[in-house]
C-alpha cells in the first residue's frame, strides 16, 4: 500500500467547514489526476488534521459529495473543544493557511501520459488544513475571510509554479 497526500477549503466562525478536497479537472503538482468515482467508498466521518500530522487532530468531517466539479468535504473544527482549533482557524481567517490536502491509500492507478498517474480507485484516510496544498485548485471557498486567503493561496500557487518551472527570480 502507498499512502500519499493530495488537496479546497471554507470556515466559519463556529468552526463548521466545507472544502474543495480535490477537483477533477486539473492534475496535482506531480501530474496526478483522480477520476470521478474513485471516493466512491469514502467511510465518513473521517479525521481532519493539521498539516497531515496524525497528532494534531483539530475536527472532524462528516460528509464527503462527489459533483461534477470535485470532491467537497464538510465537517467541523473544534473550535469550543480545543484550544488548536481555535489557533487554526484564526490562521485559516488570517489566509495564512488558505488550503487542504487528502491523505489517501490508492487502490488502482494508471499512468498518465507526460507523467503522474489517473486514480480510480482509493481509501480516503483523512483530510488536513495545509499552508500549500499539493493541489493548486484545494483551497478555501467560504468565510468572510475566503476572499483574502484565496488571493493568498493564489499568489503562493503563483510562486510555487515559478520555483518549478525556475522562472522565479
Amino acid at each position: 500500500m502507498k499512502l500519499v497526500f493530495k488537496a479546497k477549503l471554507s470556515m466559519d466562525d463556529a468552526g463548521l467547514i466545507t472544502a474543495m478536497a480535490w477537483p477533477f479537472a486539473k492534475p496535482d503538482r506531480v501530474g496526478d489526476m483522480i477520476s470521478k468515482g474513485a471516493f466512491a467508498k469514502a467511510a465518513m466521518p473521517i479525521p481532519m488534521l493539521f498539516g497531515h500530522d496524525f497528532n494534531d487532530p483539530i475536527g472532524a468531517w462528516d460528509s464527503a459529495i462527489e459533483k461534477e466539479d470535485g470532491l467537497h468535504l464538510s465537517g467541523k473544527m473544534l473550535v469550543d473543544d480545543l484550544q488548536r482549533a481555535r489557533e487554526v482557524r484564526a490562521l485559516v481567517k488570517a489566509g495564512a493557511v488558505p488550503g487542504i490536502s487528502i491523505g489517501m491509500i490508492v487502490k488502482k492507478s494508471k499512468p498518465r501520459a507526460g507523467g503522474g498517474r489517473t486514480i480510480s480507485d482509493l481509501e480516503l484516510l483523512e483530510a488536513s488544513l495545509v499552508t500549500i496544498p499539493m493541489h493548486p485548485g484545494a483551497r478555501i471557498t467560504s468565510a468572510k475571510s475566503a476572499i483574502q486567503a484565496i488571493t493568498l493561496a493564489e499568489a503562493i500557487n503563483r510562486a510555487t509554479a515559478a520555483l518549478t518551472t525556475g522562472t522565479l527570480k
